[in-house]
């Protein structure tokens, strides 16, 4: 169940940073009761963190650029218009192929901004807190 309204316009929400690319959270969970979240990931050239799992389900959907995601040891070559969906505990990465990429990730439940909060404050010690394993 929703607890409030909320729209998200451009040049808002919270700001985080990881290692690989600038997070945006466009819609918490404190929005949504919980239920999914919304985030914009602008990341640059170059691959991102090395393949990882995660107990969440999540999606991605590019918006523009071009990246390939690595999921189960199979590539995927992803342009603006194409989305993934990444099951929890799934070996995933993406490398980007273009000056940069942008992309929507959609988590369900609250727990991925709470793993982009801490990982924007603490680095990599991060991981282990949120049962992120590689």
């Amino acid at each position: 169940m929703m607890s409030t309204r909320v729209v998200s316009t451009a040049g808002e929400g919270e700001e985080l940073t990881s290692p690989d690319a600038t997070i945006t959270v466009r819609i918490s969970g404190k929005h949504t009761g919980g239920a999914f979240e919304l985030f914009e990931v602008d990341a640059p050239r170059g691959e991102a963190a090395p393949p990882h799992r995660t107990p969440w389900p999540k999606a991605y959907y590019v918006v523009h650029g071009r990246m390939a995601v690595l999921l189960d040891g199979e590539l995927h070559d992803l342009s603006p218009g194409s989305a993934i969906v990444i099951p929890p505990n799934a070996p995933h990465t993406f490398t980007v192929h273009t000056p940069s990429v942008q992309f929507l990730a959609f988590a369900v439940g609250d727990v991925m901004s709470a793993f982009f909060r801490d990982l924007s404050s603490h680095g990599l010690e991060a991981l282990g807190r949120h049962g992120v394993t590689q």
